[in-house]
């Protein structure tokens, strides 16, 4: 029997990176960070390309990282192969946060780490409005827009409550399941087929 499409053949419908924000990477990308990620974009453009592993939980929380930081029991996720050794955070809460940088509709990356603490302390931060990573995802000039032409990633566009809570590996099978179409059928798919 043959099937009518290409079930593995990623359709972009002309959807660029910087319009959407959010790649959802193929069932059988092999790379170790990368495997069925959930990647929010903060930056694309002629430099390169920055984001954040949205589904890939590490076991330690923010104050075990950073030592002047107050007790918040904030989940951590890796965000990426580079830059390990930092700490970086998306958010909703705007401009409340001086020199934050808008991301996409009411969320935030990064700003004033001093006023960060300090809605911290003093209670005004619920920790569904941030998220910690440790390192980041980067991408050369060119290089991410070649990735999406080889199909390794599906762009899209996803509400900022699915973003914000996105936090464990099924993230990647929510993701695909608001897609829809082929793509829900990707979810039921082994990570390594050979093994089957």
């Amino acid at each position: 029997m043959h099937i009518p499409f290409d079930i593995f053949k990623i359709d972009q419908n002309n959807a660029k990176p910087e319009q959407v924000r959010v790649l959802v990477s193929e069932p059988f990308l092999g790379d170790q960070y990368f495997r069925r990620s959930v990647v929010l974009l903060t930056e694309h453009g002629e430099k390169g390309s920055v984001g954040f592993l949205l589904n890939k939980p590490l076991k330690i929380d923010i104050e075990e990282l950073l030592s002047d930081f107050p007790d918040k029991d904030a989940p951590v996720c890796m965000g990426g192969p580079v830059g390990t050794n930092t700490v970086h955070y998306i958010h909703m809460l705007g401009d409340i946060i001086p020199n934050s940088v808008r991301v996409v509709g009411n969320i935030y990356w990064g700003g004033d780490y001093e006023v960060l603490k300090n809605l911290i302390l003093t209670g005004k931060i619920d920790s569904s409005q941030i998220r910690f990573f440790v390192g980041y995802s980067g991408w050369d000039p060119g290089q991410l827009d070649r990735e999406i032409s080889e199909n390794s990633w599906v762009v899209g566009e996803f509400d900022e409550e699915l973003i914000m809570e996105s936090k464990e590996p099924p993230a990647w099978k929510k993701f695909l399941e608001k897609l829809g179409g082929k793509y829900k059928l990707w979810i039921n798919f082994p990570e390594n087929p050979g093994l089957n």
